[in-house]
């Protein structure tokens, strides 16, 4: 079986990038990375070789290739057997909702508060548009952690791909200090408190920086 290649960008801004590493991880699944910083000669050169859509991240196994953080997290979840999300047919659509709608839309979320993960202390305007996505996460976190609060810690117990779909939120929430309710905090602290993730920011803090101009994911 060859090995899965996973071309990544810059880890301090690459949400999209952040959000299957961090499954294949949590998965066990082996995989070679191959960092790539966004807005560089080298992204512009290398990237289109390996991604149709000329983005981060994407994945390559054997004739296998991948371009979207949700697809890879799908194609993770079969190499797994199943594993990538929830045992029970009620709750795997429910997670596949709310990841589907994180994946296209809190919009205004993303595009006044980027994922800068070295940042702290930074503060945005509350606009309507952002509270009401503050709101519709609310509701996602908490929602899921009343229904699986004795079975572990993760949206669904157990860590699936709605978590990781979901971690880029939880370091935003970090950065700009924004608020929410008592279980969503306390969801927060699990994520935050993953050794995998602890992973993922100790390589950001140390990497080049290199400031890209639209990485919004």
């Amino acid at each position: 079986m060859p090995a899965i290649t996973l071309v990544i960008g810059t880890r301090n801004y690459s949400s999209w990038s952040l959000r299957p590493w961090i499954l294949l991880k949590h998965l066990g699944l082996p995989f070679e990375e191959r960092l790539i910083h966004l807005e560089t000669p080298e992204f512009a050169s290398e990237v289109p070789k390996l991604s149709p859509s000329r983005r981060v991240p994407a994945l390559i196994h054997g004739d296998v290739r991948a371009w979207d953080s949700l697809s890879i997290c799908e194609y993770a979840n079969e190499l797994s057997g199943g594993r990538g999300w929830p045992a029970g047919t009620a709750e795997r659509a429910h997670a596949r909702s709310i990841a589907a709608e994180m994946h296209s839309g809190f919009q205004a979320l993303r595009g006044s508060c980027p994922m800068n993960c070295r940042a702290r202390g930074r503060s945005v305007r509350l606009t309507p548009e952002i509270e009401r996505d503050l709101r519709r996460i609310d509701d996602i976190w908490s929602e899921c952690r009343r229904a699986s609060a004795d079975r572990g810690p993760w949206l669904f117990g157990e860590y699936s791909a709605a978590d990781a779909m979901f971690a880029p939120v939880v370091l935003r929430c970090r950065t700009y200090s924004l608020p929410l309710e008592h279980m969503s905090r306390q969801y927060c602290e699990t994520v935050l408190g993953d050794p995998l993730l602890g992973e993922w920011l100790a390589a950001a803090e140390v990497e080049g920086v290199v400031v890209p101009s639209d990485e919004a994911g």
